[in-house]
């Protein structure tokens, strides 16, 4: 049987004026901001407005560690938001914009798949609204003014060698993870070494999705910190007098876009920082608005629950006030045969054994949601024709065997069809009594918060921090940031530091090899093991095939 590609199944949508999508979200038209007939912005002004306006329900949608491709938790968030409109509830669908590293990288796109996914669909995964741009765009002008301040004079005596800010660029390039500029003698700049993230790595991305509005923009931006100077005191983009010109680039930026599913429930996309290497959640602005707008928010953490959900819950709720009311584990056979040993060009033959080897990483995850975090959770069965009915129910029995909510999820051949049996037992969980517990408290040390991270979510043994680690550690308490909550950057296919050891592994350590304070943001990031802050492409990227033909038409971007 032959199926039709994600973006052949886009292109043939019929999609709906924009302005039709906001009246049946309930936005009026003084609030949007139009981009063309399918994509509007809009003003945050709305929050301010609509302060009063009661909340809906919050769901939240994670998964077990994937595989390289992705287990369909986008899928699975659109699905879900139209199989709650199928049901009769009045749904706002809240995601992460996508980034130019993994649409030419190894995923290829990433605004959902099949018949669950969002649209337009070229336009969110390329260029969109131009709010990564903008990001680049104000990260790298902090990276300008440092160097020039250093250039002109250096009056605030910023040490060379202590400089923690770099440039961005929204793409996978290894090449520039490492360089040397100011090169070329006195009238270029001031030499040293620097290197590049990707965009979604930037402070200023987290920034822009954890402020409220323009002030606290503002304010945030100020704070972050670009380096040290010789005697050892931070020094912030509000030294280098930045954060006014940066927060003039991303004015636009910061209000929530506004698209449609190809079921044309309204969907707010906003932000996009990577789970593996930032926090991992959409714009707490686009959540606020999403839950304002509908009875139920359907929103995603990125990667598996041992990053994004652990993020969403220990950060950005914290931030933000917010509690989810459900939340929703998405698992699929593949991912865990692949978790039970069978290697990559197998994952498509039926294999009961292996799939029942691999159970142990969804059930330490279910485990994680509702004893660590105390929410009320369901497993999300994401199907693929691939999967066999044996299979699918070996899943589903050694899930009720251990009263374990569970739902089988076919939203990519069916859409919001497929999601109506995964919505009702969201509507059922939603009612239910819970209160969120965190992995840590906020006043241990950093060394202890590392360690409850590690014991309770990954079940490892414990947190080793290397000599440099140790230091930066003194050094950020000493400054006051020691409350701050933590942001691991950890390869998302292991609950340990280990990508290759997959399934539910206790006892091992995870070695810290650095910190860095996102003061801006509100968060120290701790850097584990061998995970980059700028990708590099696979040998085989996504971009070889991708097209466009004599009418301007895109192939192969899914």
């Amino acid at each position: 049987m032959e199926f039709k590609s994600d973006i052949q199944i886009a292109q043939e949508a019929k999609m709906s004026h924009i302005l039709k999508i906001a009246e049946k979200a309930g936005i009026d038209e003084k609030y949007l901001e139009q981009y063309g007939n399918y994509k509007a912005k809009i003003n945050y002004s709305y929050l301010t407005d609509n302060a009063a306006k009661s909340a809906g329900k919050l769901v939240l949608v994670t998964a077990i560690n994937p595989t390289p491709a992705g287990e369909g938790k986008t899928t699975t968030t659109v699905g879900l938001s139209d199989g709650l409109r199928k049901i009769g509830k009045k749904s706002i669908v809240a995601l992460r914009e996508p980034s130019l590293g993994p649409v030419f990288g190894v995923k290829g796109g990433a605004a959902g798949g099949g018949y669950a996914q969002v649209i337009p669909m070229e336009d969110i995964n390329l260029h969109f609204t131009g709010d990564f741009h903008a990001i680049t765009s104000a990260n790298n002008l902090l990276a300008a003014l440092l160097d020039n301040h250093i250039q002109q004079g250096n009056e605030l005596n910023i040490d060379n060698r202590r400089i923690t800010w770099k440039r961005v660029l929204d793409m996978n390039d290894r090449q520039l993870r490492f360089v040397v500029d100011g090169l070329g003698g006195k009238a270029n700049g001031v030499p040293r070494e620097d290197g590049f993230d990707i965009t979604v790595a930037s402070e200023v991305m987290a920034v822009l999705c954890l402020s409220s509005d323009i002030e606290d923009l503002k304010a945030r931006l100020g704070r972050m910190i670009v380096g040290y100077t010789r005697d050892d005191k931070p020094v912030t983009a509000a030294d280098l007098k930045a954060n006014g010109a940066m927060a003039a680039l991303l004015k636009d930026a910061l209000k929530p876009n506004l698209v449609q599913t190809l079921e044309g429930t309204p969907a707010l996309i906003h932000g996009g920082p990577f789970a593996n290497i930032a926090h991992g959640c959409n714009s707490i602005t686009a959540t606020k608005m999403a839950l304002k707008l509908g009875e139920y928010a359907v929103t995603e953490a990125g990667f598996g629950a041992d990053l994004g959900a652990e993020k969403f819950l220990d950060i950005k709720c914290r931030a933000a006030g917010l509690k989810p009311d459900a939340v929703v584990i998405v698992a699929t056979v593949r991912a865990l045969k692949h978790h039970g040993g069978v290697k990559k060009d197998e994952l498509n033959t039926p294999n009961v054994d292996a799939l029942a080897k691999g159970m142990p990483n969804l059930l330490r995850h279910v485990e994680n949601i509702t004893k660590v975090f105390g929410l009320p959770a369901v497993v999300a069965i994401n199907r693929f024709p691939t999967d066999t009915p044996e299979e699918l129910q070996l899943i589903e029995d050694k899930c009720r065997e251990l009263n374990v909510n569970v739902a089988l999820s076919e939203v990519w051949g069916k859409g919001g069809k497929g999601g109506e049996a995964l919505a009702h037992e969201v509507v059922r969980l939603c009612e239910q009594q819970s209160t969120l517990s965190h992995a840590y408290d906020l006043d241990a040390t950093i060394e202890g918060k590392l360690n409850a991270i590690v014991q309770n979510v990954y079940r490892g043994a414990k947190a080793v921090l290397s000599p440099e680690a140790k230091r930066i550690a003194r050094q950020l308490t000493n400054l006051g940031f020691g409350n701050l909550p933590i942001c691991m950057a950890k390869t998302q296919y292991s609950f340990s530091e280990d990508a290759n050891l997959r399934c539910a592994p206790e006892g091992f350590t995870i070695n810290v090899r650095s910190l860095k304070v996102s003061a801006g943001a509100g968060f120290i990031v701790a850097l584990v093991g061998d995970i980059m802050t700028m990708p590099g492409l696979p040998k085989v990227p996504s971009a070889e095939k991708i097209d466009v033909d004599k009418d301007g038409v895109i192939t192969g971007l899914f």
